[in-house]
């Protein structure tokens, strides 16, 4: 029998990728701790850092065959805890800018039931568009919107140059005129307000 323990992690994961479940495993439980006390320093809250490794370790495995290691497991692992911190935290962040930009929008005297009604619809909206933007290019597109990154910070934070940063900025941009192209008068105020796209 295999003394999994003692294989290296590029070992173990190369077992991953040939359907391996205890290779998984061992992986699993040899990460799981340190990924979620890295994660707890950043989140502070165990129920949504749990859901978060949970996502990365079901994605590793449905992804086992076709994941690319260039470096080390450690950093690979490490760094896609990261990039799904900033995704959350980026979700989080446009929920509580978006709501304040759209009510400062509304006088008191407007704020009636079919106000609100309306909000909720423009938000939906907003974030439907967003959300269809690929995943990466998502990311730096909130990061830069959404948290006020520059260019710079998002480059280090997600190990990417600053030119690529400035590409995914700019077909997020492209996309989202096209996708939101019949908006009322507010809605394309609220865009100029939080999205910056004109």
């Amino acid at each position: 029998m295999f003394n999994y323990q003692a294989y290296s992690d590029m070992d173990l994961f190369q077992l991953v990728s040939k359907d391996d479940e205890r290779a998984y495993r061992t992986l699993y439980d040899r990460y799981w701790n340190k990924l979620l006390v890295h994660a707890m320093l950043k989140l502070r809250v165990e129920e949504e850092v749990e859901e978060i490794l949970q996502d990365v370790f079901l994605n590793l495995w449905r992804r086992r065959k076709t994941i690319q290691i260039k470096n080390t497991f450690h950093t690979y692992i490490a760094s896609i805890v990261k990039y799904e911190i900033l995704r959350h935290l980026a979700r989080q962040k446009a929920k509580n800018t978006l709501e304040g930009k759209v009510s400062a929008l509304y006088t008191v005297e407007d704020n009636t039931t079919q106000d609100w009604l309306d909000f909720e619809d423009l938000r939906d909206q907003i974030e439907a568009s967003v959300c269809s933007l690929p995943e990466k290019c998502q990311l730096v597109f909130r990061l830069s919107r959404e948290q006020g990154f520059t260019e710079k910070e998002i480059a280090g934070a997600l190990h990417i140059s600053p030119k690529t940063v400035e590409a995914h900025i700019g077909k997020a941009l492209k996309i989202l005129r096209s996708s939101l192209t019949e908006l009322s008068g507010i809605f394309f105020s609220l865009l100029f307000l939080f999205l910056r796209i004109v």
